[in-house]
């Protein structure tokens, strides 16, 4: 009987993997957002400084490791169809699953003609982080909310 059960147990266990050898997990390369609010255009992203290359690392001045993502924030006023740089302030703060919160603290850097607001977030491995960004510009304030897995 306990041989029996025991070749049943191997069997099912084999056909959960469809006899696929084991992989290792791939990072998927988030999809840059943006949200319009009248002209205003706001773009953001959260991506792992890992997969930024050595030079672009290098450039926005952010360490390439696996507990830190670059938080980017751009302000685009959208005329006629063109976008142009737009002027405003920028704050983000992220949670992760536990709840716990950090304020990240932005900068600008100039980004091929245009100023982009970037800080870091410490992250965790295989964690989920929520985010949330307010803008204030041109007299209002917009709040943009978006989540990111690492």
């Amino acid at each position: 009987m306990k041989r029996i059960t025991l070749l049943l147990v191997i069997a099912l266990l084999s056909a959960c993997s469809g006899g696929d050898a084991p992989r290792t997990a791939e990072f998927v390369q988030a999809t840059p957002a943006e949200a319009d609010f009248g002209d205003l255009r706001v773009r953001y992203n959260a991506l792992p400084t890992l997969s930024l290359s050595e030079a672009v690392a290098k450039q926005y001045g952010v360490p390439r490791d696996a507990g830190t993502a670059l938080v980017l924030v751009a302000l685009r006023k959208v005329t006629g169809g063109e976008e142009v740089d737009a002027d405003g302030e920028v704050s983000v703060t992220a949670h992760d699953l536990s709840g716990a919160r950090q304020a990240i603290t932005l900068r600008k850097v100039d980004a091929g003609g245009y100023l982009d607001h970037i800080g870091t977030a410490r992250i965790s491995p295989r964690d989920s982080y929520r985010f949330e960004v307010v803008v204030t510009s041109g007299g209002r304030t917009e709040t943009v909310k978006f989540q990111r897995n690492f």
